[in-house]
Parts: structure tokens; sequence; C-alpha cells
């Protein structure tokens, strides 16, 4: 073996190196250049956007959907969907503004009664699925009419009440940091969940379960995993994930009985946008943020670019379709 057999070959080392980076990357990657071409061309057309306030003032407006994204990654990753999401949050809003009354004293307990009202439709929801053999789809798609019905004999399309400025401070205040520039509670609220559940779903046993009962069920509770128990806790995560939502759509929008609607498909085309498996047992935290990201700019555009508002929901099926048309594509290359 000569001298030169024993010198490295750059490209051959480089090579793998940079296929192991992109690898663990996975869908952060496509999906981060997307996002970075959007905000590009928002600013070309609005230079105003890179600055600090405008900047922040979208990252507000994203936030409901990333964290509704977020909870409805768990769902996904775990095999299902949760389709009462959007309901939830408009329920959350209504009971907020009855309850609440415009009294600062009411917030508290307001605020922890539409959380424990989130978790209960979750429970309701993992517990008829995982139980009862009932698909998710079917499961959650009649808890959005039960939810929605509910709503609409409540208030009979005019909701009462009115959400208190403290309550309301979620989603549309933040902290002063100067006199130009104030960080918004709910860019805070988002990235306090992006963290919770990036440890949860990445860096404790729960999420190593979560992918196997999403992976393979029945492999998953052979090896010792309580599937109806993980997937369960995965819908209790997306209905308090909602109900957070609803929170911060209240605080930034107001009392609507229509605040809620479509947002579990906005959710859905994040996610889905974020590279996550419908079926189960592929999905991250990080490139799901992305994906909320993504959407809101890609709604941002369209505004600047004049698109009537009713044609957003046909981009919205297409964003759909090309997504799971490229994750499938990306699944069958062993990608």
């Amino acid at each position: 073996m000569t001298a030169l057999d024993n010198t490295p070959d750059t490209a051959s080392t480089e090579e793998p190196a940079l296929k192991r980076f992109l690898g663990r990357m996975g869908p952060a990657v496509p999906i981060a250049v997307v996002l970075t071409i959007i905000l590009v061309w928002i600013a070309f057309l609005n230079p105003n956007f890179t600055e600090p306030g405008p900047f922040l003032a979208f990252l507000r407006r994203a936030a409901p959907l990333l964290v509704l994204a977020v909870g409805q990654l768990f769902v996904i990753v775990s095999g299902g969907f949760d389709l009462s999401v959007g309901a939830l949050i408009t329920v959350t809003v209504v009971v907020s503004a009855a309850f609440s009354d415009g009294d600062p004293a009411n917030t508290l307990p307001v605020l922890l009664g539409v959380l424990a009202i989130g978790a209960l439709v979750g429970t309701v929801n993992g517990a008829i699925t995982t139980r009862l053999k009932v698909p998710s789809f079917i499961t959650t798609l009649g808890m959005l009419l039960v939810l929605r019905g509910a709503v609409n004999f409540w208030t009979t399309g005019a909701p009462r009440g009115a959400l208190a400025e403290n309550y309301r401070q979620f989603g549309r205040t933040g902290i002063q940091v100067t006199d130009d520039i104030q960080l918004p509670y709910a860019v805070l609220i988002s990235l306090a969940v992006g963290a919770i559940a990036w440890f949860l779903l990445h860096r404790s046993t729960f999420g190593q379960q979560l992918y196997a009962a999403g992976g393979g069920a029945e492999a998953a509770s052979l090896s010792g995993v309580n599937v109806p128990r993980v997937r369960t806790l995965a819908f209790i995560i997306s209905g308090v994930a909602a109900a957070i939502s609803g929170i911060l759509l209240g605080g930034l929008a107001g009392v609507s009985a229509q605040v809620g609607q479509g947002e579990e498909f906005r959710a859905i085309t994040a996610v889905v946008l974020g590279g996550a498996v419908l079926g189960g047992g592929k999905g991250q935290v990080g490139a799901v943020v992305l994906g909320a990201l993504t959407l809101e700019a890609l709604f941002t555009l369209l505004n600047l670019l004049g698109l009537p508002a009713p044609l957003r929901e046909s981009v919205q099926g297409l964003i759909i379709i090309a997504a799971v048309f490229y994750a499938a594509r990306r699944l069958k290359a062993g990608g």
C-alpha cells in the first residue's frame, strides 16, 4: 500500500458526515428552506417586516397555531388524528368569556377551568379510541360536532360575557423590552410549550413509547408498552394544547363563536409540512414548529399578494396533498 493509498479521501469522509447531519435534521431541512424563501419574499414586498416590531407581531400571530400543531403532533405520532381541536378552541373562548365576564379576579379560575376542559375532552377522545376501538378520525369528528353543537345551543350564535384584560394580555401584549419593542407573552408561551413537547417526545420514555405505538401497536405491546395509555396521554396533550391555543386566540382576536373554525385542518397541515407521517411513528417537534411558522408566513404572503381569502383553503388543501405525497415518496425511498 502506497502513501497515496493511506491519504484520506476528503470527499468520501466529508460526504457521509454531511449525510449524517442531514439525516439527523430530517424533515426540518426542506421546510426550513421553504420558510426562508417565503420570509425573504415577504421582506421584499414589505421591507418593514424585518424590523423587530412587525416580525414579533408575525410570531405572535403564529403562536396559537404553533401550540396547536405541537399538540396535534403527539396524536399523529401515536397513529391517530384529532379533529376536535378547532371546536375545543371555540369552547375555550366562549366559556372563558361567559365565566370571566370581564372581571380580572375570575381569570385564574377560568384559565384552570378551560385547561381542565381540554384535558377532559382529550381523555374522552383517548378512551373511546383505545378502549372502544373506534377510529380516532370518527371519534374526534364526532367530538367536533358535539362541541360545536353545544356552543351553538348555549350561545345561539352570540357569545355572552367578555374577557378580562389580564386574560387578554396573553394573546395581545407582552414584556416591554424597549420603548418601541414588546416581547409578546404568546411567543414566550409558545416557546415554553415547544420546549416541553420536545423533551416529552424526544428525551423521555413516554416519547419512545409513543413512537413505538405509532410505528406498530402490536409490536409495541409485545415489548411492554401500554399502548392505550400512551395514546390516551397523546390525546390529553392535544386537548390541553388546544385550550392554550384558545386562550391565546381569545386574547388576540376577542370573543367569537367561530374563532376555532378550521383550526384543526391548519394544525394538521402544519404537522404534515413538518414532515410527520400520517399513520404514526415519525415526526419531530422542531420541524413541526417550522411547519407552523411556514404556514403562517404563507398566509401573510398571500395577503400581500392580494389572493382572495376563500382561496386560502384551496391552497391549504394543495399543501396537504403535496406534503403527504412527498412524505410517501421519502418513505418508499427509505428516507
